[in-house]
C-alpha cells in the first residue's frame, strides 16, 4: 500500500491565486491551495491520501513514490542527426564523452 508521506510534494506561491498551492508529483491533476505554505502542504497531503484510499477501495493501483522507484540511470533520446552532429562535435570541442556532454548540458 502507497503511503501518501512516500510522495513528492512542492509548495509554490499563485500570484493569480494570492495563495501558496500544495502540489504533488506522482498525481499532477491534484493540488491544494491555502493561505500559508503549511497549510497548502496538510491539505495537498490530505488530498493525497484521500485520492489513495478511492484508488484502493476501486481495486486501482496508486502510482508508485518517485522516492521508491528504481532508475537504471539509462536514458534513450531521439534527435534530428543534425542535433546529433553539434552535439558530437561540443562534447569533441570539450574533449569529453558525448554521454558526459550531455549530462553536464542537462544538469545545466
Amino acid at each position: 500500500m502507497e503511503r501518501h508521506e512516500h510522495y513528492t510534494y512542492r509548495i509554490t506561491w499563485s500570484a493569480e491565486d494570492r495563495e501558496y498551492v500544495g502540489l504533488c508529483a506522482e498525481f499532477p491533476s491534484l493540488s491544494w491551495l491555502a493561505a500559508t505554505r503549511t497549510g497548502a502542504l496538510e491539505g495537498i497531503e490530505k488530498v493525497v491520501s484521500e485520492t489513495i484510499a478511492d484508488m484502493l477501495a476501486q481495486g486501482e493501483t496508486p502510482p508508485q513514490a518517485l522516492a521508491e522507484k528504481n532508475f537504471s540511470g539509462k536514458l534513450v533520446l531521439r534527435m534530428t542527426q543534425e542535433q546529433h552532429r553539434r552535439l558530437a562535435l561540443g562534447a569533441m570541442e570539450e574533449g569529453v564523452s558525448l554521454n558526459r556532454y550531455l549530462c553536464a548540458r542537462l544538469a545545466g
